[in-house]
């Protein structure tokens, strides 16, 4: 049984869940169900598990759209955001322009004292011009006529230099503070949108039905709530203000450059064809190595949390070689898909570099004959550069982004596979409440099955008309073979699993007309696989029932037989246990998950091979408690060991989904049935089928 199963039915019924996992694993094997994913049978030593379906993704735009789409909450932060990314956007590309005309400011200085030694000293710049022009030198004429305020002998001026370098000092000031500030308020609405869809994914798989844990590997779910939520969260974090900055400085710089110069901004343009052409070839490519890449990310975590869970066995087996070989296989796929991804997916960074490296050499080239022409001044073109690079640098990173939202976008696939999924039919909205027999309901319910039938798939039906009546405060023993259907009875009961006809009656309710909480709320389960949390003993046995009282814990302790053994240990009470509650034995663990299932007073009680793990000594405690806990309760008792049940007030016998006999211990063995042939089976030897 998972964990996320375990967890379901814990907090609906206050104790512990759904029936074991092998039992319905066998059920499932005589009636597998292609809407019902068999549970998967697989050990830790390499076996053959089934891999969980994983459906096609879905393209990258809609995938894309709808993940930004989970930011309509943050529109006004995004809006800040956009504000902000523009101020600062508009103050980085003025930088460049106000460069340029320090340049200009330096190199007009340097002219104007080179030609003081040929020209008088004042010499107007027309009259400089005419001069220069005069003796030949058309090239110098040219370059002083774009010149501005150009005086022969002048020099640099100093004071209009500073200035222009303290405004290009308090302009980069500006846009660093309100780039700091733009991300600063991305950061909040991006984290607060994956908390968001962290707690969507967690309502989610609490209204998923149990055979959708049945048919997916635990593995597989967490590394999809995991790994896949943080690699979407640091994708959006690192691209969403990247794209954004890169998308504006683009606009910004393409305004900059057609005030300076048409012709060379026209030359740059050729940036964008190219690099949209690259872009999207080198992405289509690299989308789908994305999308195995966290398929066989997920399926690595199924295996190696399978095989850390079974670490004792494997050792025991002596199989640890097959385990690594299994994993060796799965680390192998999932690196050379990662390579793969990566590798293609890196290619466009360098790609859009040598792109912008040509549009350079080539604005370089048509920009220095523009100056000597003495249609364009250095100073612009040296800003016309600076511009072209701002120019193609966003583009480049556009390009890089595009690996980390390739990457983002694939594992928002798989978290929308799992958001998109089946969920177990809605409660009713005007449900029905029975009354309980007694107050605070410890007094057993009535529950009836009536022409119930039940299939894991239409083709192969598993149980058919089944009529059966446990009457408040009996106690009703189910025994039979492997893959009788016994679980599955439970499972019905708790509404795990919903019936395909007739119907399941709660002291004359339909339970289909109750809520699940109101179900289970009334009946408590305590199962052969023992669940503790890591928490103290205390909680534990509070978890049945977290308003419960420090009294009534400990009167739920003393009546389970906890109160002998835990005033041995070093706290009490308050005695930590770790995850697996290693530091108590089997029998112990199982006397706190009875204790907590007494603290919750269910109304109908299901004991499913709760002795079959413990000693002797210690089953007799536990059975000792579970005849005080089934006292005034209806009770159904799944057993193997039919000398257990010999004092139940009904026995049924199932064989394939029937009830094939029913009544007391006595009766059935004098009948020489079924139940005979059961009873007397546990004394005989093993047959050889080769004898």
């Amino acid at each position: 049984m998972t964990t996320e199963q375990r967890n379901d039915a814990q907090a609906d019924t206050g104790s512990i869940s759904a029936a074991t996992q092998a039992e319905i694993a066998s059920e499932a094997e005589a009636a597998p169900a292609p809407s019902a994913p068999q549970p998967r049978r697989g050990g830790p030593f390499g076996g053959g598990g089934a891999q969980a379906p994983v459906q096609k993704a879905m393209n990258f735009g809609p995938s894309a759209k709808r993940l930004i789409g989970r930011l309509r909450p943050e529109a006004w932060p995004v809006i800040t955001v956009t504000v902000l990314a523009i101020i600062g956007v508009v103050f980085t590309v003025l930088g460049p322009k106000l460069l340029g005309e320090g340049t200009n400011i330096i190199f007009e200085g340097v002219v104007s004292s080179a030609l003081g030694q040929q020209l008088p000293a004042g010499t107007s710049q027309a009259e400089a011009v005419e001069l220069l022009r005069a003796g030949g030198q058309d090239d110098i004429a040219n370059i002083v006529s774009a010149m501005n305020d150009f005086s022969v002998g002048a020099g640099i001026d100093f004071q209009a230099l500073g200035m222009v370098l303290v405004g290009v000092l308090v302009l980069y000031l500006l846009a660093s503070l309100f780039m700091w500030l733009q991300g600063w308020v991305l950061n909040g609405a991006i984290q607060r949108t994956v908390y968001r869809l962290r707690a969507d994914v967690e309502d989610k798989i609490n209204r998923l039905p149990l055979k959708y844990f049945d048919g997916m590997q635990r593995g597989e779910v967490l590394s999809r709530v995991t790994n896949d939520m943080d690699n979407v969260s640091q994708s959006l974090q690192q691209t969403m203000s990247q794209m954004l900055t890169s998308l504006l400085t683009v606009i910004g710089v393409l305004v900059m450059m057609f005030t300076i110069s048409p012709l060379l901004a026209l030359v740059a343009l050729v940036t964008i064809p190219l690099s949209a052409i690259i872009t999207v070839v080198i992405a289509k490519r690299s989308q789908k190595m994305f999308a195995a890449q966290w398929k066989h990310t997920g399926a690595l975590n199924a295996r190696i949390e399978e095989t850390f869970t079974g670490h004792s066995l494997v050792k025991v087996f002596g199989r640890q070689k097959e385990v690594d070989e299994a994993f060796d296989a799965k680390n192998d796929e999932l690196y050379t898909a990662s390579f793969g991804a990566q590798f293609v997916s890196g290619i466009i960074m360098p790609a859009m570099m040598f792109v912008g490296n040509l549009v350079y050499v080539a604005i370089a080239v048509v920009g220095g004959l523009m100056v000597a022409a003495g249609t364009m001044r250095l100073g612009d073109v040296q800003a016309f550069i600076q511009y072209s690079r701002q120019f193609t640098q966003p583009l480049s990173q556009l390009g890089s982004m595009a690996n980390l939202l390739q990457s983002g976008v694939a594992s928002a696939e798989r978290i929308f596979e799992l958001l998109d999924a089946d969920e177990q039919e809605p409660d009713p909205e005007e449900a029905d409440s029975p009354a309980s027999v007694a107050e605070g309901g410890e007094t057993g319910a009535r529950l009836a099955f009536e022409e119930v039938s039940f299939s894991y798939s239409p083709d192969k039906p598993l149980i058919e008309h089944m009529n059966l009546v446990a009457e408040p405060g009996s106690t009703v023993a189910i025994v039979g073979p492997t893959g009788a259907g016994k679980t599955t009875l439970v499972n019905l009961i708790m509404r795990f699993y919903d019936v395909d006809s007739g119907r399941i009656t709660f002291n004359g309710v339909d339970i289909a007309d109750m809520t699940r909480d109101d179900l289970r709320s009334r009946t408590g389960m305590v199962l052969q696989d023992t669940w503790l949390f890591g928490g103290t003993i205390r909680e534990n046995i509070a978890y049945g029932r977290p308003d419960a009282t420090e009294e009534e814990i400990l009167a739920a302790a003393v009546a389970a037989y906890v109160d002998r053994f835990v005033h041995a240990l070093p706290d009490g009470y308050d005695t930590v246990l770790d995850d697996e509650a290693g530091n108590l034995s089997a029998g112990e663990k199982q006397l706190i998950t009875i204790a907590r299932a007494f603290l919750a007073r269910p109304s109908v009680l299901i004991l499913d091979e709760a002795t079959s793990s413990v000693d002797t000594r210690t089953e007799v405690l536990v059975q000792k408690a579970m005849a005080a806990l089934r006292a005034d309760r209806t009770s159904f008792v799944i057993a193997h060991r039919l000398s257990t049940i010999r004092d139940a007030d009904v026995i049924l016998v199932m064989e394939d989904g029937s009830i094939v006999e029913q009544g007391s211990h006595t009766a059935l063995l004098a009948a020489k049935g079924a139940y005979y042939r059961l009873y007397n089976a546990q004394f005989e030897a093993p047959v050889d089928d080769e004898a």
